[in-house]
């Protein structure tokens, strides 16, 4: 099986070091994919954490390009 490689974008190069201050056993999602979605999303009109979600499920296919969702949007 090929391993789909994610394209590396502005946001990931100023976010990705950023520290995650969340307690390890509660992460399901990584905070870099949290943050570029949440930015995405804002910028396309989303107004709370549903619509964050909508934004998602309506884009997974390009979100996939640049994010790694190892457990979904």
């Amino acid at each position: 099986m090929q391993e789909i490689q994610t394209v590396m974008t502005k946001l990931h190069q100023v976010f990705r070091k950023m520290h995650d201050p969340r307690v390890n056993r509660w992460r399901k999602h990584k905070l870099l994919d949290i943050i570029i979605l949440s930015i995405l999303a804002v910028l396309c009109g989303a107004e709370s954490w549903d619509s964050t979600e909508m934004y998602g499920k309506m884009h997974p296919d390009m979100l996939r390009q640049i994010l790694d969702l190892p457990h979904g949007i």
